[in-house]
Order: structure tokens, then C-alpha cells, then sequence
């Protein structure tokens, strides 16, 4: 290789791929928006009892402990599927009344086991989190996580 690596060629090449990274970004910003407004997430199903849900999710920072969607802590079982597992795709009522007593029983007492702290929620709040444990299993998350039990 007689030719030297000029100042042009190093410039021309910064340039064009700036060029190139920012349009591969901007691509895939608008794929995935794209992705989410068509198939990703239930924005009609947002109702305020959700919204609440989601209020008493952060409140009393669950996260800290489980995650959702994979996001999160791992000491505690996943939750963005938490209503299917409870059965709630078949029979609803029976998934609440479930997550409802399970919430209210905390902590459980077993020995060796990990405990959840007692929240004292009223009957609203474990209503409103059922509503936004509903609505989180049906957002198209890719079957994420891949086992049902999280």
C-alpha cells in the first residue's frame, strides 16, 4: 500500500458514517414505534383503574423486588404474566379474587422461603393492580419471558 490515509479520506469517511448510523438509527426508531402504535401495546384498554394499578405498582416500588416485562428485580417472580398464570384468561373473577387473597396473605410465614411485605391495600388499590396485571397480559411482549411461570 504506496497510498497514504490522507486528512480527506479519514473526513470522508467520519462523515459518511455518521451518515449511515444515523440513518440506521432513524430506521429502527421508526420500526419500533411503528411495532408498538400497531401491534404492541392495548392503549384502549387503558382505563383509569389501570392507570391507578400502575400508581400502586410504583407507590410501594414492586419493582424493586419483581419485574415486569423483564424489567426489574429478579428476587421476586415475574409479573407481566402474573394474570394468566392466575387463570384469569379463563375465569376473570376467579384470577382476582386469587391475586386479591394471595396480596392480602403476604407474608406468608413460610420458613426458608423469600416473604412479601404486607401492604395493607385496601380493597381499591387491589383492585386497581388486578386492572393493570390484566392489562399487562395483553401487551404483546414477543413471549417474553419465555416460562409461564416467569
Amino acid at each position: 500500500m504506496t497510498e497514504r490515509f490522507t486528512k480527506a479520506a479519514a473526513r470522508n469517511i467520519f462523515y459518511g458514517g455518521s451518515l449511515f448510523f444515523f440513518a440506521a438509527f432513524v430506521s429502527l426508531t421508526a420500526l419500533s414505534h411503528i411495532y408498538v402504535v400497531e401491534t404492541g401495546t392495548d392503549h384502549k384498554g387503558i382505563t383509569e383503574g389501570v392507570a391507578r394499578g400502575k400508581h400502586v405498582w410504583e407507590k410501594h416500588s414492586c419493582i424493586n423486588c419483581h419485574s415486569i416485562m423483564g424489567e426489574g428485580a429478579y428476587f421476586a417472580p415475574e409479573l407481566g404474566n402474573v394474570w394468566i398464570r392466575y387463570g384469569g384468561d379463563k375465569d376473570p373473577d376467579g384470577a382476582r379474587v386469587a391475586l386479591k387473597g394471595w396480596m392480602q396473605a403476604q407474608p406468608s410465614g413460610i420458613e426458608g422461603r423469600r416473604q412479601m411485605p404486607q401492604f395493607n391495600l385496601n380493597e381499591q388499590e387491589l383492585n386497581d393492580l388486578a386492572d393493570f396485571f390484566e392489562w399487562t397480559s395483553r401487551v404483546n411482549t414477543q413471549n417474553w419471558p419465555p416460562k409461564v411461570s416467569g
